[in-house]
């Protein structure tokens, strides 16, 4: 019995001890030192990545650990704690606003970058061209043929591709495209972008929706092309697609609002002591770390970095 007693006592000793670690590690936490975890929607990893690897060069100090995952464990990190800040496409809703208000905490939510989702084809197929609402037939199960689209189509069925069933990418389409009607049942769901990205270059019948952020071409610093291992759609908010009225996902187009599928990226911050996470949010939102995300193909949020870079063009 006393051997039981005692190893209770030890692990209620180290559980204290854990928790005073904890505390004195945020204590500890200043705007550019300390060790934070965040949580990031897995469509934003490249450019989150840049931004994280030019932070850490100007603050030494401070650790930044990122988990990458889908919008909807990202969420549920964020309102359990585990971690301070978060990389997502959607504002907190009231509800999950009212959860973080009854235990006294006062989350914000900044814009950080206008992002888009971009529709990929296999490079054998020759339609480049289609309108939202035909999209919104396809995700819907009303089009299930590549003849539906171009009667001279040989592709045969259509395979829908999205990355996975959690993510914001699916969210968006539900929410923005499909107008409350479910998603079709047999679309395919990979587990990243770039599963998505590999998947339509190996089936010619393939259209994967993935977010702008994986198909810029790394090897051109104007991001005036895309990845060469796949095509990617114009589309049109017409009632019929044409040339004329027809955009590809450049960032010039997501500026002006021209392509149709845009949607921003929010920082999610619950930061209480005004420590790292306020750091970093304030990085990411300004002159630095929003001309990376200019350089990325994104549309950063902060108006005068773009009036900046058109000046710099200029001269």
């Amino acid at each position: 019995m006393m051997n039981l007693y005692s190893a209770l006592w030890l692990v209620g000793l180290l559980l204290l001890s854990g928790c005073v670690n904890k505390s004195a590690s945020e204590e500890n936490d200043t705007l550019i030192s300390g060790t934070i975890s965040i949580a990031v929607d897995e469509t934003f990893r490249p450019i989150m990545e840049e931004e994280l690897q030019v932070f850490h060069a100007l603050t030494p100090e401070a650790t930044v650990h990122s988990v990458y995952c889908d919008e909807v464990e990202a969420m549920k990190l964020l309102l359990a704690d585990d971690v301070r800040m978060a990389i997502t496409t959607r504002q907190l809703t009231q509800q999950e606003t009212a959860y973080f208000h009854a235990r006294k905490f006062f989350p914000v939510s900044v814009k950080m970058a206008t992002d888009g989702l971009a529709l990929i084809v296999n490079k054998q197929n020759k339609d480049s061209l289609i309108t939202v609402d035909r999209l919104k037939e396809i995700v819907t199960g009303k089009i299930t043929e590549w003849k539906q689209l171009n009667p001279s189509s040989p592709l045969g069925k259509l395979q829908l591709v999205f990355d996975n069933p959690n993510s914001s990418t699916v969210h968006y389409v539900l929410d923005s495209i499909c107008g409350g009607e479910p998603l079709a049942k047999d679309l395919k769901a990979q587990k990243t972008n770039p599963e998505v990205i590999s998947y339509v270059a190996r089936n010619p019948a393939a259209l994967g929706v993935i977010g702008v952020n994986w198909i810029g071409n790394e090897a051109d610093s104007t991001r005036l092309s895309f990845n060469d291992a796949v095509r990617i759609m114009a589309v049109s908010s017409e009632d019929s697609a044409t040339v004329a009225n027809s955009f590809k996902p450049y960032q010039a187009y997501l500026a002006l609002n021209q392509y149709p599928l845009t949607r921003n990226v929010y920082v999610l911050l619950n930061d209480p002591k005004n420590g790292l996470p306020s750091g970093l949010t304030s990085f990411l939102t300004g002159f630095r770390g929003q001309r990376i995300i200019l350089k990325s193909g994104l549309v950063p949020a902060t108006a005068a970095v773009r009036i900046v870079d058109v000046k710099e063009n200029e001269d």
